[in-house]
């Protein structure tokens, strides 16, 4: 950021940005997607990769790979410097996805903070991806963590 740029009130991006819903997307869960990841993931567990097993289902990490087309809000302000790195995901699983499932995806921005540490000070931009299926029963939720310096 040059001098003449004034810092992002994040207080005033948190209250306008929490909560807005700004993409939307769906997904079909098929099995050799869902075992496929299973096995990236070193699973055994053969709920997650066999999918005769009575109990079959995709891999509680299964939907963290499913992206939607935006990352951010048209017109959610520049914050810090460059595109920012990947700081994790958090997954929450709600109920079982099942092979032939469609999974609707709605992303909102969950929360926008800084922390302030030894490499100085950095932002913190959540994105959260709520995914139900086609009974609307949510099944799970994912928070990804942008992270840019500030």
């Amino acid at each position: 950021m040059g001098n003449s740029e004034a810092p992002v009130d994040l207080v005033a991006v948190r209250e306008r940005w929490m909560g807005v819903e700004f993409d939307w997307a769906s997904f079909d869960m098929r099995v050799e997607d869902m075992v496929a990841w299973a096995k990236a993931c070193g699973e055994q567990d053969p709920r997650f990769i066999d999918p005769s097993h009575a109990d079959f289902q995709a891999h509680p990490g299964f939907t963290t790979h499913c992206m939607s087309g935006r990352v951010l809000p048209d017109d959610f302000p520049q914050i810090g410097g460059g595109f920012g790195i990947d700081g994790g995901k958090n997954v929450q699983v709600h109920a079982p996805i099942r092979a032939g499932d469609t999974l609707h995806a709605t992303t909102t921005i969950a929360d926008v903070f800084d922390k302030t540490g030894r490499s100085g000070t950095m932002i913190f931009i959540v994105q959260r991806m709520e995914f139900r299926n086609d009974d609307d029963e949510l099944v799970s939720t994912v928070d990804w963590k942008m992270i840019k310096k500030a």
